[in-house]
């Protein structure tokens, strides 16, 4: 059975919607903790014999004041963000044929979507990213008149897709004279044409994979030529959506498995990563006390996608068909094998948590020291692994 894409909601305003939600939020947080604060200062100076009387006058001026100081701030500044937001609406909207944004600009908003994009993506914020494939940073129309005109060449039949990971974008993949590009390099040595994916990183994990699922159904109809192969090369979370991806088109009539070779994930965190595990842990605790209760709430408002990193698949058992995987980890230690280099990981990832798998078939994995999460992207020794796996 196919399923159909859910209709987006009517976008909104953009840097100044999202820049109010923030800003009113974290004055609401800030005055929480202020207000439990003084209120615990001034529960002990009312209990003074001789003093609880004036403490009783200061604390009603005290609480007067800073109300009025909060609502001024939360008042003023949504109306100033709420005028420059009715100047950013009246400003032409971008599409995708336009001019890539500078890389600047494209990650900053990558960043955001990374942090709260669930939430920009739930208020129909034009902030929100719309998953779609690239290249070079501009968005390819899946529509096999234009992919024909872009790749006239019929023996372009191999397909790779490089898909990012959390608060990333498809500029992650750019490499220094040290790295590797990789979209780049692995049309120069292979028959692949690379094709990167952009999504918002906040979004629930499972709710990408499936539209990555419906996506790469689309890419294979809409390809101009006949297509031999697919490869998925995904880096952390863009692991993670891949082998949701496909676990969730084994109930569909989905096409894009079938032709599916292999899927290498680059340090994708199969088992969680510590550090959102940390950072629950930090959000409980922080909530335990009235004074700091502010900043668990501030904590929580974390996306979804995050926290969908704090566990990760597991080890479980899953029909991949004839689809083959591999996995590498990385670790800050030469030598990651050791017990240091296994607890530190790459700096995000163990090297336990980006190669565990139950997955049934061809499946291989390897470890790599000296190599640390970001530089998985570009690491020469990661490429040459990767060539290695792929056919001659």
């Amino acid at each position: 059975m196919t399923r159909k894409k859910p209709s987006p909601p009517t976008p909104s305003a953009g840097y100044s919607e999202t820049a109010k939600v923030a800003l009113r939020a974290t004055t609401a947080r800030v005055r929480e903790m202020h207000e439990a604060i003084s209120k615990t200062s001034f529960e002990v100076l009312t209990r003074i014999p001789g003093i609880s009387g004036p403490a009783k006058a200061i604390q009603g001026a005290h609480d007067a004041i800073a109300g009025g100081v909060y609502s001024a701030i939360h008042l003023a500044g949504g109306s100033l963000l709420d005028f420059a937001g009715a100047i950013e609406k009246r400003q032409p909207a971008s599409t995708p044929s336009a001019s890539p944004p500078g890389r600047l600009a494209s990650n900053l908003r990558s960043a955001i979507n990374g942090a709260f994009g669930d939430h920009l993506a739930g208020m129909g914020s034009v902030l929100a990213i719309d998953m779609g494939i690239y290249r070079q940073g501009i968005a390819i129309p899946l529509n096999r008149d234009a992919l024909a005109r872009i790749w006239p060449d019929s023996r372009r039949q191999r397909v790779c897709l490089f898909i990012h990971g959390l608060v990333c974008n498809e500029n992650c993949w750019s490499a220094d004279d040290k790295g590797v590009d990789m979209p780049r390099q692995i049309e120069q040595d292979t028959e692949y044409t690379a094709l990167t994916l952009r999504y918002n990183t906040g979004r629930p994990i499972a709710e990408n994979g499936l539209q990555l699922a419906l996506l790469l159904d689309e890419l294979l109809a809409a390809w101009p030529h006949p297509l031999k192969e697919l490869l998925l090369i995904g880096h952390s979370m863009g692991g993670l959506l891949a082998r949701s991806a496909t676990e969730q088109s084994r109930d569909s009539a989905m096409a894009w498995p079938a032709k599916t070779r292999m899927i290498i994930c680059l340090g994708s965190p199969q088992l969680g990563s510590p550090v959102e595990r940390l950072g629950h842990l930090t959000t409980t605790a922080l909530a335990v006390s009235r004074i700091t209760r502010p900043l668990a709430k501030l904590a929580a408002n974390r996306s979804q996608g995050i926290q969908d990193l704090r566990h990760g698949p597991g080890r479980h058992d899953a029909d991949t068909s004839e689809i083959a995987w591999r996995f590498i980890g990385g670790s800050l230690s030469e030598d990651p094998d050791n017990p240091l280099g296994t607890i530190l990981g790459d700096g995000l990832v163990t090297p336990d948590s980006a190669t565990a798998h139950a997955l049934q078939g061809d499946v291989a994995s390897v470890r790599l020291g000296g190599i640390g999460h970001m530089q998985l992207l570009t690491a020469p020794r990661v490429y040459a692994q990767i060539l290695s796996w792929l056919p001659v």
